[in-house]
């Protein structure tokens, strides 16, 4: 059985560059002190922490399937960028976010994946479409790919729509057996003939360790409910049950693809 533990360096932010404004939460472009450039995903911005979990476990259960997924980064912002920054707004986001952040490594040069141009082989569609419907990912459309074409590759960035269940924890069993009807706007959706034998290959793989491996990553800051209702741990669990309650029901969202691509294909 194939164990997967995945390892997060930590880095400092030396310089914030700019941001990205055509993003709702402002991420932004950084120097870090390993000498690399990391496009950060703020804990303060407007889905907060939660976003960040999302990002973390989309990012590793991508790169676990063989995907290509930006090396992931705990980035730590000093409080000195906020007194510095000119921008009230931006001002605001770097003060509520000081601490420890997620950065993902800056492919410089990368263009957006367009679905007219660029080519995309079935199985890594088929790959791509089953894990956005087991984390009910709804950011993956033709507005917004979220993937990049880098060196004539296919790369995956943000995840933070995913597992939207944890926005209100006191429903997510609700949404174990449910179908995935978003997966319609899916910009792969036309070439994922083959997530069948993606479930069949690989939601044995996603056994409890390697989903706790993946969770044990992630800050406890990050994980504790501002209510103080959920320990770091039993956030831990809900999200290990949760995903592994998707997989024993993925008959459900593969008949959703199956079912949606007989409308289009």
């Amino acid at each position: 059985m194939k164990i997967f533990k995945p390892e997060i360096r930590d880095v400092r932010i030396t310089r914030y560059i700019q941001p990205f404004r055509e993003g709702g939460s402002l991420p932004a472009l950084v120097d870090a002190d390993d000498g690399f450039s990391y496009v950060i995903k703020f804990r303060g911005a407007g889905q907060g922490r939660k976003a960040l979990v999302a990002e973390l476990i989309g990012g590793e259960l991508s790169r676990f399937l063989g995907l290509r997924m930006p090396e992931m980064v705990f980035a730590d912002l000093d409080e000195s960028f906020a007194r510095m920054e000119p921008d009230e707004e931006i001002q605001d986001l770097l003060r509520f976010s000081v601490g420890k952040n997620l950065g993902v490594h800056f492919l410089n040069g990368a263009i957006t994946f367009d679905p007219n141009a660029d080519e995309i082989d079935e199985a890594e569609a088929s790959k791509i479409v089953w894990l956005d419907a087991l984390l009910m990912n709804v950011d993956r459309t033709v507005r917004n790919t979220n993937m990049l074409i880098w060196h004539k590759e296919l790369w995956l960035i943000d995840h933070g729509a995913s597992l939207y269940f944890h926005h209100a924890w006191d429903n997510w069993e609700e949404q174990l057996a449910k179908p995935f009807i978003q997966i319609k706007d899916h910009v792969l959706l036309r070439w994922a003939s083959q997530v069948a034998a993606v479930d069949a290959q690989y939601r044995t793989l996603f056994t409890e360790e390697n989903l706790w491996n993946i969770l044990q990553v992630v800050p406890d800051e990050w994980l504790v409910d501002e209510h103080g209702q959920l320990s770091a741990d039993d956030a831990r669990q809900v999200y290990v049950s949760f995903l592994q309650g998707r997989l024993a029901n993925s008959e459900n969202f593969i008949k959703q693809i199956q079912h949606e691509r007989e409308n289009i294909v």
